[in-house]
């Protein structure tokens, strides 16, 4: 006799063969996506404002450009994703939240919500490695 199908069982049956694989895409797009914020940073490429070339937030862009390019080509997977990581709870932190208990403390008011994201994404990818066998 058949087993029947269990509605809340069809996502797991179907996506769960495939999570190494998505979790490489999602590693790959998230470091070339934040190796790009370095290169505006560093290059002034598709942007109009450049900062001066050692300053914290050019010196922000070199990490972010070498520690995507790091986390997308899964090379020194795990330090690359922890330094991004640490980088971008500093640059919630200081530039985002300043410490501010007042309507500034949420995300979406202080427009930090990237950097927080990226902050738990690459925290977890270095937790996870490259996703290589």
């Amino acid at each position: 006799m058949e087993k029947p199908l269990e509605l809340k069982s069809l996502p797991k049956q179907y996506l769960a063969p495939h999570t190494d694989t998505v979790y490489r895409v999602l590693r790959v797009v998230a470091g070339v996506l934040f190796a790009f914020h370095g290169v505006q940073k560093v290059f002034g490429v598709l942007t109009d404002h450049q900062p001066a070339v050692f300053s914290q937030l050019w010196i922000g862009g070199v990490l972010e450009l070498v520690t995507g390019a790091m986390v997308a080509a899964g090379f020194l997977t795990r330090w690359g994703a922890f330094v991004a990581s640490g980088m971008m709870a500093v640059a919630y932190t200081q530039f985002h939240w300043k410490l501010n208990f007042n309507a500034s403390f949420f995300p979406a008011v202080n427009k930090g919500e990237l950097a927080l994201v990226y902050s738990v994404l690459f925290l977890y990818i270095a937790c996870k490695g490259s996703g290589r066998p």
